[in-house]
């Protein structure tokens, strides 16, 4: 019973994002949008492995939705990024240490995860992605804070939640 809430939730999470991908943030790179808020909010209900699901899921509908800018390759590397940012941060929120694990989405995710731009493409392109990441880490970061209380009560009160 508890797999299949997992898959469940990990099922619902994932479609969320793929929803959010559809909810664009208009800066550079051009991939932004809100596929990241499910991810981030899931950390508070599944386990570390479904939320990296989740959030890779996310940037790979994002970058469908987008036409690939970026290319096949540096998707894929950006939703390995994104799963290992979220699976992260579902580690240090579930282990009690929840503003920690925002502070880390926010590092991670908005300041070293455009770095393999630097290396990969130019230094140019991590200087003019980099903030516009930053600012979607952000608004993806808020917008989680802000649903995360309401759905906090209704997972829970309807019994779905897994802990």
């Amino acid at each position: 019973m508890a797999k299949t809430k997992t898959l469940t939730l990990t099922a619902m999470f994932a479609a969320l994002a793929v929803v959010g991908s559809f909810i664009k943030i208009p800066v550079p790179p051009g991939t932004a949008a809100l596929d990241s808020t499910p991810a981030f909010i899931s950390m508070a209900f599944l386990p570390a492995p479904f939320v990296a699901i989740a959030g890779a899921f996310g940037h790979i509908a994002t970058a469908l939705t987008s036409g690939f800018p970026l290319s096949l390759p540096i998707h894929v590397l950006i939703a390995v990024e994104m799963a290992v940012v979220a699976g992260v941060a579902a580690v240090i929120y579930r282990k009690g240490f929840r503003k920690m694990a925002w502070v880390w989405i926010i590092i991670a995710n908005g300041v070293l995860s455009p770095l393999p731009y630097y290396f990969i493409i130019s230094p140019a392109m991590y200087i003019a992605v980099a903030p516009g990441i930053l600012i979607a880490t952000l608004v993806n970061v808020v917008v989680s804070l802000l649903l995360l209380p309401i759905l906090q009560k209704i997972i829970f009160r309807s019994g779905v939640g897994i802990q």
